[in-house]
């Protein structure tokens, strides 16, 4: 495993190429790939980018919109075949994206309808032989956001993860595993082919009515049991990127450059605790 820097730490202030060059002088090993942005630089300059810093690229962002109409799902289809050639062609074989707990339909219409277009995503990527994440989002405020509650909990995911295709497995985030209740046996029966990519952070002790997703704290700074979740990862043969994605905690008011190497030191002392090397 290996750390790598989220764009949430930048709070919208810094964008690709920027953020790799800012990730290198806080000491992460990687960085998340804007797609869009390294794909304009081309494979050859962002190969070059990340050998100079000496990062791993964590994860490509996911460029299709699946979540609106037909026409703006179609539209993005379009090119994600190059998306995954581009994915493969810089080392990064794998994207990830995230599914809502609620919605404006009942949820065995919103899950026929994701399943679709998702398992047609996966399809692609895997001609590439990219993987594709889902991130199960886990607060109450969340799900209750649109009338009916959608997929929330780790086991679910799975479960539709792999109804969308081989390559599909989850986006594990210790925030939304803690808070949607889910458990070290859970990550255990994901086993290594089930976890595409890795958020790391933490959270206070609040009621489920009291806690927000975009109030989060550092790796260590909470109640969540990042060692037992790390060393569970590693049990499993985990050896992909843990990037640490951060909303709130005062970020905006540091300069980013602040913010990111408060995310590599916790992030690497979360790794110490769990005896896992930095």
């Amino acid at each position: 495993m290996f750390l790598a820097l989220n764009p949430t730490l930048a709070t919208g202030r810094a964008e690709w190429p920027e953020l790799a060059e800012i990730a290198s002088r806080a000491g992460f090993a990687g960085v998340d790939v804007d797609v869009r942005k390294a794909m304009a630089a081309g494979v050859t300059a962002t190969k070059d980018l990340l050998l100079r810093l000496q990062l791993r690229p964590a994860v490509v962002s996911f460029p299709v919109e699946f979540r609106r109409d037909e026409a703006a799902f179609q539209a993005g289809l379009a090119d994600l075949a190059a998306t995954g050639r581009f994915a493969a062609a810089i080392g990064c074989p794998r994207t990830a994206t995230w599914l809502l707990p609620s919605s404006e339909l009942p949820k065995a219409e919103q899950r026929i309808l994701y399943q679709r277009r998702l398992s047609e995503c996966a399809r692609v990527l895997a001609d590439a032989g990219v993987r594709l994440g889902l991130e199960f989002v886990s607060p109450l405020h969340l799900r209750k956001r649109y009338p009916f509650e959608f997929i929330y909990r780790m086991d679910e995911m799975l479960e539709f993860a792999r109804e969308c295709g081989a390559n599909v497995g989850l986006l594990l985030d210790s925030w939304h595993w803690h808070h949607a209740g889910a458990t070290i046996a859970d990550i255990r029966r994901a086993g290594r082919g089930g976890i595409v990519h890795v958020h790391l952070n933490d959270a206070a002790a609040k009621a489920p009515e009291e806690v927000r997703d975009n109030d989060r704290l550092m790796p260590g700074e909470g109640v969540i049991p990042l060692t037992d979740f790390l060393q569970a990862l590693q049990r499993i043969g985990y050896g992909d990127a843990v990037s640490i994605e951060v909303f709130g905690r005062g970020l905006q008011d540091m300069t980013v450059e602040e913010a990111a190497r408060l995310g590599a030191e916790t992030g690497k002392a979360a790794f110490r605790r769990a005896g896992i090397p930095v």
